[in-house]
């Protein structure tokens, strides 16, 4: 309280542990918090590319109209191995929390549309926190300069 009250002189230890307060604040809760968020967002980006992978994946499929596919098939740490699926009308989706549909095409794309627009939309709100989070680090790093602009007495 004394520290906001222009009318009184304030001490510079109480100035100086109040910028303490301040940029401890902004370190070890804002920025950790803008952090997460960032990461978060950028986690839905990447399971948003996935889905529309698998969308263009299936509309290859739907313009070859062959019953089968050969294809390469990526095991982990860039090894591949040729793989044929006897049997392409039907694609097994990870409709998240660890389940997994199966799908005809059409209805996998139907899904992937409706998964695409839910996750566009929490990237958004992901993406207005971060603003929001932005926008309280200037607020404060805004009142450690009125600090410093304090009469000291």
């Amino acid at each position: 309280d004394a520290i906001m009250n222009k009318d009184n002189a304030v001490s510079p230890k109480e100035v100086e542990k109040a910028i303490r307060d301040y940029e401890t604040f902004i370190n070890e809760k804002l920025k950790v918090d803008l952090f997460n968020t960032l990461q978060a967002r950028d986690k839905i980006y990447e399971e948003i590319a996935q889905y529309l992978e698998l969308k263009n994946k299936i509309l290859m499929i739907q313009k070859r109209e062959a019953p089968s596919l050969k294809t390469m098939l990526n095991l982990g740490s860039d090894f591949y191995v040729q793989a044929k699926i006897p049997d392409v009308s039907k694609v097994i989706v990870n409709v998240g929390l660890g389940f997994h549909v199966e799908f005809s095409l059409p209805e996998a794309l139907t899904f992937i549309t409706t998964k695409e627009a839910h996750l566009t939309k929490r990237s958004e709100i992901l993406t207005q926190q971060a603003a929001d989070i932005k926008a309280n680090i200037k607020l404060v790093y805004h009142g450690i300069a009125e600090l410093i602009n304090l009469p000291i007495g």
